[in-house]
């Protein structure tokens, strides 16, 4: 499913939008600016005066003008297994091998049992066998050591990461901001 890329005035990701959600942001006229080729077009009823079809034509990046429309900017991406998983490319962060998002689990570095975190540089991919030799132990106790260090993703990475249908138009419009030393670029 198409969505798009919901940004706020000065240029900042906020949200995914569906195709509908953003035809009523255009209607409502709170679309500062967008970007990229039409990539959805919906069609009305007839004018009963000229006797045309009513047509909003809705782009892949839109900006919204209002600034009631968003909540108060949050840098720092929310916590979320989907995009860590992603963040790790569903790579097991002990043994190395890829596996599928349901045979995966969130590790905690630092054990939750003794006060560890749920946070982006405390979580890492693990598959089923590692997650249960290592169990309430830290990587340097149970002789596991990070096959790569977990850091936090920026905002825009955070998108990219969490759409699993995303646009070129999109896809280059966020990338043009990710740090050079995420693991998108490799």
């Amino acid at each position: 499913m198409v969505q798009v890329l919901c940004l706020d005035a000065a240029g900042s990701p906020r949200e995914w939008l569906s195709v509908e959600g953003a035809a009523k942001c255009v209607a409502r006229g709170i679309v500062a600016w967008e970007l990229g080729e039409t990539c959805h077009t919906l069609r009305g009823g007839l004018n009963a005066i000229t006797g045309r079809m009513s047509t909003i034509e809705v782009k892949p990046i839109i900006s919204i003008l209002s600034p009631v429309y968003f909540q108060a900017v949050n840098r720092t991406p929310q916590f979320g297994r989907s995009v860590l998983l992603r963040r790790d490319r569903l790579t097991c962060a002990y043994c190395g091998q890829v596996f599928r998002e349901l045979d995966l689990t969130l590790d905690h570095i630092h054990p939750q049992s003794r006060g560890g975190l749920t946070d982006y540089m405390n979580i890492v991919a693990s598959c089923r066998l590692c997650n249960n030799i290592k169990d309430c132990r830290t990587p340097e106790e149970a002789h596991m050591p990070l096959l790569y260090v977990p850091y936090v993703p920026s905002l825009q990475e955070k998108f990219i990461l969490e759409n699993r249908v995303i646009l070129a138009d999109q896809a280059e419009f966020l990338k043009a901001s990710v740090p050079k030393d995420s693991r998108l670029w490799s």
